[in-house]
């Protein structure tokens, strides 16, 4: 019975998750009405301002007044950053009112405007979502602040970690979806939810 108490401390102390505000997040909480794992409390996240594919500068302020899809990416992460970018296409699809969507280029090295013109065409989100990229100094600062495993820790742990965030209409994180929570159906619904929040004045 001693053995038994010892492991069942020891998978509580190692199921709590990475650090940052996804480990406050509670999947399937009853009445919190969402798909993904809701956050106790919003949580105030930082802005940052980098250049889109286009060039563009973009911030993440600029874009409040509505949810925001936020996901941490790059063209040569593989399979599991392929699978990310359909099912948020997918969502994408399922809306009657689109939302933006910003995808901040997570790789070793900077993308090539070829690559992420590849990656957006062969996902389906060419002219559908702004991937931003800065210098490596400004990313690694971003990727510090929203607690990203690092792509040097390996395509397989980064595609693992990998998080796809759901801001409101105030710029507050709400909503956290893991990989094996995303789906385009969840994420649609969780948006709708903070669109129908965000008529409501809330």
């Amino acid at each position: 019975m001693a053995l038994l108490g010892l492991l069942a401390l020891v998978l509580a102390l190692t199921s709590g998750g990475k650090k940052g505000s996804s480990s406050l997040a509670v999947s399937g909480s009853p009445g919190s009405g969402f798909e993904g794992a809701a956050l106790p409390s919003p949580v105030s996240v930082p802005d940052f301002r980098l250049r889109d594919q286009y060039g563009r500068p973009v911030s993440l302020a600029a874009l409040r007044g509505g949810p925001v899809v936020v996901a941490f990416l790059y063209p040569g992460c593989g399979a599991s950053c392929v699978l990310i970018a359909e099912q948020i296409r997918g969502a994408l699809d399922d809306l009657a009112h689109p939302v933006p969507v910003v995808i901040v280029d997570a790789g070793p090295s900077p993308a090539s405007p070829a690559a992420v013109k590849r990656f957006l065409h062969e996902t389906s989100l060419t002219g559908r979502v702004l991937y931003l990229d800065g210098t490596q100094a400004e990313l690694r600062s971003i990727w510090h602040a929203y607690h990203v495993v690092p792509a040097s820790a390996g395509s397989a742990a980064f595609g693992a970690a990998a998080e796809v965030r759901l801001l409101d209409a105030g710029g507050r994180e709400r909503v956290v979806f893991g990989t094996e929570q995303l789906s385009p159906d969840a994420l649609a619904h969780d948006i709708r939810r903070l669109q129908a929040e965000g008529s409501q004045g809330g």
